[in-house]
Parts: structure tokens; C-alpha cells; sequence
């Protein structure tokens, strides 16, 4: 159990942070995720964003330690998964791109299938569901952009 202190001040680090849409194992997620690259001088550093698109197999709630796992098909047919934390600064957003019924939280199932047998019973989203992730500080960038033209 974790203790109510320590909860309480992760919520308040992690109010007013981006909003990301809900999603659920089964669901079909695209992941931005800002990757670090070396620049010549290697002082500065320089961010690429980089998608990661795949089934979520597995989704971790809480806090601060909110995780999910993304598993795509690669190249040759290689199954490649990944872990995300919820609340890095280093995700820029995730898309909802479709809903998937399943009967499980952990998918770890799908890793032995492949093909057809892999697949995922489609599952219809509610229209009024935010399916991509909504950053309040990209917005007011925005809105200074159009201010200054």
C-alpha cells in the first residue's frame, strides 16, 4: 500500500501535464516518443520524435509509476515490445487509432500467435472520446504564434 503522503505530491507534480486520451489493453495506440540524438559539437541536445505504433498488451495504472506496453510487428515478422512510462516528459502524445474487445489485461498471449490468429475483435470508441493527447502548453504556444503575425 502505497502511503497517502507520497501520493498526494505526485498528484500535485503531475497536475496541469498533458492529458492523454484512455485506452485500454486490446486498444491500437501510436506512440510519439522524443528521441535524443548526438549533435557534432555534443552540447547541445537535439530531440527527433520517433512513432511507435502497435497493440497495447499490458497497462499499468497508478501515478507516478503508470506504465504501458506497446507491441508491434516488425521487420522479417519480429515481434518488438516496448515500455512506456505514462508521465515522461520524453512522450510527446499518443494517438487512439482504433478500439479492441478483450477479455484480458495482459495480452502476453499474442506474442505465440502470428497472423490471423492474432488479431483483435474491433471495438467501436464513443464519439464524444479525445483520441489524441491534449498538451495545455502547446496550446498557448499556438496562440502566441498567432498573435505576434
Amino acid at each position: 500500500m502505497r502511503n497517502a503522503i507520497i501520493t498526494e505530491f505526485e498528484d500535485r507534480m503531475h497536475l496541469g501535464r498533458k492529458t492523454h486520451p484512455d485506452f485500454r489493453p486490446g486498444d491500437t495506440v501510436r506512440v510519439h516518443f522524443k528521441i535524443e540524438e548526438s549533435s557534432k559539437g555534443g552540447k547541445e541536445k537535439k530531440y527527433r520524435i520517433q512513432m511507435f505504433e502497435g497493440v497495447c498488451i499490458r497497462y499499468k495504472r497508478g501515478t507516478a509509476a503508470a506504465s504501458f506496453t506497446v507491441r508491434k510487428i516488425g521487420a522479417n515478422s519480429v515481434g518488438v515490445e516496448r515500455v512506456f512510462n505514462l508521465r515522461s516528459p520524453l512522450i510527446d502524445s499518443i494517438e487512439l487509432l482504433s478500439g479492441g474487445t478483450v477479455r484480458r489485461s495482459r495480452l502476453y498471449y499474442l506474442r505465440e500467435l502470428s497472423g490471423k490468429a492474432a488479431r483483435i475483435r474491433s471495438r467501436r470508441l464513443p464519439a464524444n472520446m479525445s483520441l489524441v493527447t491534449i498538451d495545455p502548453d502547446k496550446k498557448e504556444v499556438a496562440k502566441k504564434k498567432k498573435k505576434k503575425k
